[in-house]
């Protein structure tokens, strides 16, 4: 496809005959295939079909995050869905032709053994008897987005969304600060009957798929459909009990300066997100400012993020302020048939804004290198547990360039930036045992589920105050993470990269350029070999290692502890 900018490319509904068609030839091709040449010619074939329909779904998909209320894209999506969904039996039929491909060694020679690795857990995960429970398993997560998306509140004489209440959080007027979290709080107690029936819903739905699949819970089948090859919720368990006993009480550490910072009794919610009296550093300039910032930010940083972003910009591969309407949250996606990422975000005026110029510019530039570099599509992004590594990692490889945008409060933001980073791992570990704790019982009501999520908080955040504000002091707060709901399990990832971010940063103060180096291998590595692997290949540790949670993030704190 020739390129474009985002506006101009065009969607039109896939045609899923022509991609049957080329599933089914793809299956005769395989099981038929003479010589190693035929076969290879056959995944490649199927391939480039699959790569034009994945661009369609994801401009589509794109376009209806950006406006939810849209009923064109709405529908359109609808209609993917359920189309993609009713591929799982030709798909299972072609990576079964595939993996008992006489050429299996073949295919493992030129790409790596992780290939091959992905299509059986695929075989395991996949089956026409589910076809039905996948699709409404779409719906449910596309009215989610819906729900959460279109919820607004008046608050002094502005409309906003739950985004647009987050800047106000942020105030040094703890008046206001108390206002905008009593206004954000039931803006979801208002929600939250329609999103706990989702939930329940979607706990009994994804309980009832890994059964049919002959798993004995869906935490089983989540760990596999994520990839998590090398290492089970034991061993994720054990991780997070590091966060408690090295991260836990660093961060209570810090919430403490911060009250006596902000001189009151008792840090409550809504004073978490100031960290300075005088107000926290927000960045200077409107969007089309902070991104002219960062094409020279990324012009400096090296030849590749040069190019990378340079490409981003021409083509305007990014949607970053906050409408009414638009889904919630920001992600990066691919529009593999023009090499293309896109980066979706909610600017709301603060220093957030900064950081996804570098978190998902992050992810973006991956995966701009990989689609270059790996003929695979399936190999060219890794598991989460690497990818926000990338991310991650470039919001600190940014850190020389931040004055640019904060002027005079540059300090102020590297601050605020390494406290929120290390500030949220407990957070993670809330919503990891959450997860794990309510598929352990999906029969748990919603009630019971806000107490677990209660119990959960006080455990890993003992400093947490919700001010007698009733729907959250009875654990409704977990509602607000929308990977909850969209992606399963999905969340220790953040946390487990982290390890290796920071990690880079500590290398970044001894020798930049060869943090640098390392960084680049691992992004162009990109999903080729297995989690374990990728991290050796990084010259990473391995976070599930005793003590080293306390080794990667020693230094960090130390540096905190200095500056605040």
């Amino acid at each position: 496809m020739e390129m474009q900018e985002f506006k101009n490319m065009p969607y039109e509904r896939p045609d899923m005959d022509a991609l049957k068609a080329a599933y089914t030839q793809a299956i005769d091709q395989m099981k038929n295939a003479r010589a190693y040449a035929d076969a290879r010619a056959a995944f490649f074939a199927l391939q480039d079909a699959e790569t034009r329909f994945s661009t369609l779904f994801s401009l589509c998909s794109v376009r209806n995050t950006i406006d939810t209320t849209d009923e064109y894209y709405d529908g359109e999506m609808k209609w993917i869905r359920e189309q993609s969904a009713s591929l799982i039996p030709l798909r299972k039929e072609y990576q079964t032709a595939l993996s008992q491909c006489p050429f299996r060694a073949d295919f493992e020679a030129e790409f790596g053994p992780q290939l091959t690795r992905l299509i059986d857990a695929a075989l395991k995960t996949t089956d026409p008897k589910i076809v039905k429970d996948v699709i409404r398993e779409g719906e449910l997560c596309q009215q989610y987005q819906k729900d959460s998306a279109k919820a607004v509140t008046d608050f002094r004489g502005e409309k906003c969304n739950f985004y647009g209440l987050l800047k106000h959080m942020e105030s040094t007027d703890r008046d206001e600060r108390r206002d905008a979290f009593r206004a954000w709080a039931s803006l979801y107690a208002q929600i939250s009957p329609r999103l706990d029936d989702q939930y329940s819903e979607l706990v009994s739905l994804r309980d009832g798929m890994a059964r049919k699949l002959g798993f004995d819970s869906y935490t089983d089948l989540a760990y596999l459909q994520r990839r998590r090859f090398d290492y089970g919720a034991d061993q994720t368990a054990r991780f997070r009990e590091q966060i408690r006993q090295i991260v836990t009480p660093a961060v209570a550490q810090i919430r403490e300066k911060q009250r006596v910072r902000l001189g009151v009794d008792k840090l409550l919610y809504y004073d978490e997100a100031l960290l300075f009296p005088e107000g926290n550093a927000d960045p200077i300039g409107d969007m089309e400012q902070l991104v002219a910032k960062a094409r020279k930010m990324y012009g400096e940083m090296s030849p590749e993020t040069d190019e990378f972003f340079g490409f981003m910009t021409k083509y305007r591969l990014f949607d970053l302020e906050t409408r009414p309407g638009k889904r919630m949250g920001g992600y990066m996606t691919r529009f593999a048939a023009y090499k293309a990422p896109f980066i979706f975000s909610n600017f709301n005026g603060t220093s957030a804004d900064v950081d996804v110029l570098t978190h998902e510019a992050g992810h973006a530039f991956q995966g701009y290198l990989s689609m270059r570099s790996i003929p695979v599509s399936m190999l060219c992004g890794s598991t989460s547990e690497i990818n926000e590594i990338h991310s991650m990692s470039m919001e600190h490889f940014a850190y020389p360039w931040m004055e640019s945008f904060f002027g005079d409060n540059c300090e102020k933001y590297l601050t605020a930036h390494l406290i929120g980073a290390l500030a949220v791992i407990p957070y993670m570990a809330c919503v990891d045992e959450f997860q794990h704790r309510v598929y352990a019982d999906p029969a748990m009501d919603a009630k019971a589920r806000r107490g677990v999520w209660r119990q959960i908080e006080r455990k890993y955040m003992p400093w947490r105050d919700y001010d007698g504000e009733p729907f959250l002091e009875e654990g409704g707060f977990w509602m607000q993470k929308q990977h909850i709901f969209l992606y399963p399990f999905y969340y220790i990832d953040y946390a487990l990269a982290q390890m290796g971010a920071f990690e880079y940063y500590g290398r970044m103060k001894q020798d930049r350029s060869q943090a640098w180096q390392d960084y680049l291998t691992l992004c162009r590595a990109g999903g080729t070999r297995g989690y374990f692997e990728l991290l050796k290949v990084g010259h990473l540790t391995n976070p599930f290692e005793d003590g080293a949670v306390e080794k990667c993030v020693g230094h960090v704190i130390e540096e905190i502890s200095q500056r605040y």
